[in-house]
């Protein structure tokens, strides 16, 4: 990816809603621990819904006319966090799980993004470039010390704690090309992981902290890759001729047991969700179908996998079970839904 590129792809990231859909007094959220937030622009702007995992009960949480969306729970479930425009520009917001107190955490003329909670749930990295350049930041999750963790004349991007919150991954464009980087949480000891001419990104952790999955297009198209976290014994997983984790920063996707991963592929001549043994062997179609499916999450028990399809004319929340059985449309909806995000 040219670095002129990344920007776009950095802010597309963001933006993955809109994407889909642009190419609307708050009541409890779900009771079941299984239920979803989603981006909808069913009332005419993009908003963020919460929905039972059944598809039952959609309600909206932020209910303003600006662009509400990429949703992200907080570990305990207590909040949500979700980039708005409400202010003029892209910031980083949250709310608590019911949509009340809706609250701008970085209040920065620049335009803030892509952000990730750490495990313990005390802090939120994002990506912001106030002075031109795209760099990981982290802020208190009540908004306070914000604080500017990378500083390279390359783009850093895309911000992934490792599971006991001592590290932070991201992948950086500082050695011309983007490659695996990670850091101590405090931004010190930015280490090059993947070393590689090709193009590296979407570093994504295994739930132990052991390894660190990854796309690269090294061989000539997109594969899934996974290393060790300390960069060693670089693994190509899917060997396979086509793109596989195209345009999605969710993929690749651990199961919550680490035992597989989950990951979008446009081996058949469109984009379908696949999910294969964390050694890289069974891969599995497990959507099949000639539309469009992809921005992959897996439930917390890692019996389902949330996806969005415009199998039905429109794009919508779709769920299947892990072997790619029961394939249902949660929200049957004529607008556009996606940004599936399943509470903790």
């Amino acid at each position: 990816m040219k670095q002129s590129e990344l920007l776009t792809a950095a802010i597309t990231f963001t933006l993955l809603s809109a994407m889909l859909v642009g190419c609307a007094g708050p009541t409890p959220t779900p009771t079941s621990a299984s239920g979803l937030t989603f981006s909808t622009d069913r009332d005419g702007n993009l908003e963020i819904y919460v929905m039972d995992a059944d598809g039952s009960n959609p309600t909206n949480l932020t209910n303003s006319p600006a662009y509400d969306g990429y949703p992200l729970w907080s570990p305990d479930g207590s909040k949500i966090t979700f980039v708005s425009d409400r202010d003029g520009n892209l910031e980083i917001y949250v709310m608590d799980a019911d949509g009340s107190n809706q609250t701008n955490l970085t209040n920065s003329p620049a335009t803030d993004q892509l952000p990730a909670w750490s495990p313990d749930g005390s802090k939120i990295a994002f990506v912001s470039h106030p002075d031109g350049n795209l760099e990981i930041y982290v802020v208190d999750a009540d908004g306070s010390n914000p604080t500017k963790l990378s500083n390279s004349p390359g783009w850093d991007i895309l911000p992934a704690w490792s599971p006991d919150g001592s590290k932070i991954a991201f992948f950086s464009y500082r050695d011309g090309s983007s490659e695996i980087y990670v850091m101590d949480a405090d931004g010190s000891n930015p280490t090059n992981l993947s070393n590689n001419p090709a193009e590296d990104e979407n570093p994504a952790w295994s739930p132990d902290g052991s390894k660190i999955a990854f796309h690269s297009n090294r061989d000539g198209n997109l594969e899934i890759y996974v290393m060790d976290a300390d960069g060693s014994n670089q693994t190509n997983l899917t060997n396979n001729s086509a793109d596989d984790g195209q345009l999605d920063p969710r993929v690749p996707a651990w199961s919550p047991d680490g035992s597989k991963i989950a990951f979008n592929s446009h081996r058949d001549g469109n984009s379908e969700i696949y999910v294969m043994d964390a050694d890289g062997s069974n891969q599995t179609n497990l959507t099949n179908n000639p539309s469009r499916d992809d921005f992959l999450a897996w439930s917390p028990d890692g019996s389902k996998v949330a996806f969005v399809s415009d199998r039905d004319g429109n794009y919508e929340i779709y769920v299947v079970d892990a072997d790619g059985s029961n394939q249902t449309n949660l929200t049957n909806n004529p607008a556009d839904d996606s940004s599936p995000a399943w509470a903790p």
